[in-house]
C-alpha cells in the first residue's frame, strides 16, 4: 500500500514540476498570436464576414497549422542560437540580404503600426475620445510597459491585455441570437466543411483574392517571425524549453483562429444576412458603429461596446508587439543593447527607436481621412502576405542549417509543411496578382 502511495506522489510532484515549467515558459507564442488579431485584423475579418458570410471559415482549418508550423520554427531557432532573428540572418546570409530582410520588415511594420493606431483612435472616438488624445495617452501607455527594465514584467501586462480579445465571442454569440440566420450554428458548420463560393457579380475574383490574402496576411506575418524569436531570447529560454514553447504556440496559434472566427461570425450574422440583403462593413470601426442598427433589441449596443473594447485592445497588443520587434531587430544589425530587461540608460537608441515607430506611425491615424485609413488597413495585410514568403524561406533555411541547430534541425515532415505553406502564399499572391491584371482571368 505505502509503494502506490509513493508512487501516486511521485507522479503528481513530477506533474506539477511539468505544469510548472509550462506556465514558467508559456508567453511569447499567445503573445505572438493573439497579437496578431491587431487592429487590421480585425477590420479584415469584419470585411470578410459582412461580404462573404460564413463560407470564409473554412481558412481557418488551414490557418491554424499553417501559423504553428512557422512560429514553432522561431521557439527552436530562438532557444538553439540565443540570437534574434535579424542578427541569425546576417549570420547566415550575409549583410547583403540581412539588410534586405530588416529593410522588408521595417517597412511592412510601420504601415502595420499606422494601422494599429488607426484602429485605436476609431475605437476611442466611439466612446467620443478625440484623436489626438487617444493617440499622446497610448503612447505614453506604450513607453511606460517597456521602460520597466524587466522581459518578465512586459509579459505579465502584456498576458492581461490578451484576455480582452476573447470579447469577440460573446459578440459573436449576441449577433447570432438576435440576427437573421435562419439556420442558424448549423449555417456556421457548413462555412467550415462545405462553403458556397458562388458571391455573385457584387463580389469579384480579385476581390475575393484581395480577402483570402488579407486573411492569410493577418494571420501569419514576417513581424511575427521577428518577434517571436527575439522574445524567446529575451525570455530566456533554453533548449529544455522547446517542448513547452510548442505548445505555448500551439494554444496561441488556436486561440487566435478560434477569435478571428468568432469575429467573422459576428459580423456576417448581423450584416451579410440582413432582412434588407448583404450589408458590407469597411472596418472594424464602421462594424462597432452599426451593430445597434442592425442587431434588434438590447444586443445592439452591447456588441457594439465590445467591438469597440476589443479594436482599441487589438490596437494596443499590436503596437506593443510590432515596435518591439522593430527595436529588436535594429539593436540586433547596429548592435545597440537591445534587451527589455535593460533601462532606458543602457540602451538608449533601443527605446527611442520604438518610441520613434510609435511617434511617426501614430502621426499618420491623425492626418489620413477615413476612408484612406480603412484603404491602408487592407492594403497593409495584403503587402503583408506578398512579402512573407522571402521571410519564411530564410526562416526554413536557416531551420535546415545542421551545423547550427544539431539535432534541432527540421524534420521531413516539417519541411514538408513548411514549404508547402511558403508554396501556398506564393501560388495565392500570384493568382491575385494576375486577377488584379486581368479581371475576367479566373471567371
Amino acid at each position: 500500500m505505502n509503494y502506490w502511495i509513493s508512487k501516486l506522489i511521485h507522479r503528481l510532484s513530477r506533474l506539477k514540476r511539468r505544469w510548472m515549467m509550462l506556465l514558467a515558459v508559456i508567453g511569447p507564442g499567445i503573445i505572438t498570436m493573439v497579437a496578431d488579431n491587431d487592429a487590421g485584423g480585425i477590420s479584415t475579418y469584419a470585411a470578410t464576414g459582412s461580404k462573404t458570410g460564413f463560407n470564409m471559415l473554412w481558412m481557418f482549418l488551414l490557418l491554424v497549422p499553417m501559423a504553428y508550423y512557422v512560429q514553432e520554427m522561431t521557439v527552436r531557432l530562438g532557444a538553439v542560437t540565443k540570437r534574434g532573428h535579424a542578427e541569425a540572418i546576417f549570420d547566415g546570409f550575409g549583410k547583403g540580404w540581412g539588410w534586405f530582410a530588416v529593410f522588408d520588415l521595417a517597412l511592412i511594420n510601420w504601415l502595420t503600426l499606422v494601422t494599429e493606431y488607426i484602429g485605436m483612435t476609431q475605437a476611442a472616438r466611439i466612446f467620443g475620445v478625440p484623436e489626438w488624445i487617444t493617440f499622446t495617452g497610448v503612447t505614453a501607455l506604450l513607453m511606460a510597459i517597456v521602460i520597466t527594465g524587466r522581459y518578465w514584467t512586459f509579459e505579465r501586462i502584456t498576458l492581461f491585455f490578451c484576455l480582452f480579445n476573447m470579447v469577440y465571442i460573446p459578440a459573436a454569440i449576441w449577433a447570432m441570437r438576435s440576427g437573421n440566420v435562419v439556420e442558424g450554428w448549423t449555417a456556421v458548420g457548413r462555412g467550415f466543411v462545405n462553403p458556397n463560393f458562388n458571391f455573385g457579380p457584387a463580389l469579384g475574383t480579385s476581390a475575393v483574392f484581395t480577402l483570402i490574402m488579407a486573411n492569410i496576411g493577418t494571420t501569419i506575418t514576417p513581424w511575427q517571425i521577428f518577434f517571436q524569436q527575439s522574445a524567446v531570447v529575451d525570455k530566456g529560454m533554453d533548449i529544455k524549453d522547446i517542448k513547452y514553447g510548442k505548445i505555448d504556440t500551439m494554444a496561441g496559434a488556436l486561440l487566435t483562429c478560434t477569435v478571428a472566427a468568432f469575429i467573422i461570425i459576428a459580423t456576417a450574422a448581423a450584416f451579410h444576412f440582413h432582412p434588407s440583403g448583404t450589408l458590407s462593413v469597411e472596418s472594424a470601426a464602421e462594424t462597432a458603429t452599426r451593430m445597434p442598427e442592425v442587431l434588434a433589441g438590447k444586443w445592439g449596443p452591447w456588441a457594439k461596446t465590445l467591438f469597440a473594447i476589443g479594436l482599441f485592445d487589438a490596437g494596443l497588443l499590436g503596437a506593443l508587439c510590432i515596435s518591439l520587434a522593430t527595436s529588436w531587430a535594429l539593436g540586433e544589425v547596429f548592435g545597440w543593447a537591445h534587451s527589455l530587461n535593460t533601462s532606458v540608460r543602457e540602451a538608449p537608441w533601443f527605446y527611442v527607436a520604438y518610441l520613434l515607430m510609435l511617434a511617426s506611425a501614430g502621426v499618420v491615424s491623425l492626418v489620413a481621412s477615413t476612408a484612406v485609413q480603412d484603404a491602408i488597413t487592407i492594403f497593409v495585410q495584403v503587402v503583408a502576405v506578398t512579402l512573407l514568403p522571402a521571410a519564411l524561406i530564410f526562416l526554413i533555411l536557416l531551420l535546415n542549417d545542421k551545423p547550427l541547430m544539431g539535432e534541432h534541425v527540421n524534420t521531413r515532415s516539417q519541411n514538408i509543411a513548411n514549404w508547402s505553406i511558403t508554396a501556398l502564399v506564393i501560388v495565392v499572391s500570384t493568382a491575385y496578382g494576375l486577377s488584379a491584371l486581368f479581371p475576367n482571368l479566373f471567371n
